[in-house]
């Protein structure tokens, strides 16, 4: 695959990994903490199609096979970006990059969990989950990791899109169909990904130029970058807005929306001010917001069905 290097890091002849080790790096592999996002948004959406409580099985099942889906599509990128990763100080520490996993461990580890999820995701939840799962690997590993990260500043944009899936995957799996709400939603995690990650591409753009990524914040001004923060950050809370009367949803969601997307829109317009004004930024601050801002909206998303005051207009 492209964007490989022939020479990785390898363990020194006759140093043997312990098991436990070995688990850890397989862990590592998968990158947990973008898969445990990637869940809080799966749940809610489920209740949210049910209007109520699913059937746990399927909840748990359909948790798995996203689990197993992300697990494949992050592995895959870890395989192919090992050279990236090595060049860069925040992902020095992954296991292909330390020599605790060889290039053919990785790869074949990637396509056993992938294809765990689709088989996993047919047989336990329905025909329609299964195949979204596997759009969703096949986009991010052959558009985003293999076209898009290395060529435009606009990768994250549109090889985001791979992170809104789980969204569909979870609805698919109540109904066995998609709707305007599912799409909603979608639109939702889709605009929420660049005001996310560009601020943690503003923190760490010394590594992105030197791995020759062309990230936002590698090929344009810290200014243009906070500007195009904010403006996602404003289409991200809007939308999540229009979720109001087509889902429907009640106060509950209505109110949390709005209050924690005028947080978040707050956050990025003090990254964008302190830009303009040549200060000493603090990214991370609109990273960490951002997250606890979807966070906030998908717990709104699974508990407004349960709980539903619908709004007096």
């Amino acid at each position: 695959m492209q964007g490989a290097v022939d020479s990785p890091v390898e363990t020194p002849p006759g140093v043997r990994i312990a098991p436990f080790r070995k688990l850890r790096a397989y862990v590592a592999l998968t990158k947990p903490r973008v898969i445990e996002l990637l869940l809080v948004t799966t749940a809610p959406v489920m209740i949210l199609a049910e209007r109520s409580i699913p059937d746990l099985w399927l909840v748990l099942a359909t948790l798995v096979g996203g689990t197993f889906s992300a697990a494949s599509a992050n592995a895959f990128n870890c395989y192919i970006d090992r050279d990236i990763d090595r060049v860069m100080k925040r992902t020095s520490g992954r296991p292909l990059v330390t020599g605790e996993l060889s290039p053919r461990e990785a790869l074949v580890f990637a396509f056993a969990t992938g294809i765990a999820s689709v088989v996993f995701l047919w047989v336990f939840t329905t025909w329609l989950a299964a195949v979204l799962s596997l759009v969703a690997i096949l986009y991010y590993v052959l558009v985003y990791t293999m076209l898009l990260k290395r060529r435009t500043p606009q990768n994250i944009v549109w090889g985001g899109a791979a992170g809104c899936m789980p969204v569909l995957i979870g609805w698919a799996a109540v109904t066995g169909s998609l709707s305007w709400t599912p799409v909603i939603l979608f639109a939702i995690v889709f605009l929420w990904t660049p005001p996310h990650y560009w601020p943690l591409s503003m923190r760490y753009q010394a590594d992105y130029a030197a791995a020759e990524v062309p990230m936002l914040s590698v090929v344009r001004g810290r200014a243009a970058v906070g500007l195009q923060v904010v403006l996602y950050a404003w289409a991200t809370v809007v939308c999540s807005l229009l979720l109001v009367p087509v889902a429907p949803m009640g106060v509950l969601y209505a109110v949390v929306a709005t209050l924690s997307g005028a947080w978040f829109v707050v956050e990025s317009h003090r990254l964008y001010a302190g830009a303009i004004r040549g200060e000493e930024l603090k990214p991370m601050r609109v990273f960490h917001a951002s997250i606890t801002y979807l966070t906030l909206v998908f717990v709104a998303v699974g508990l407004d069905p349960l709980l539903y005051l619908p709004i007096p207009f």
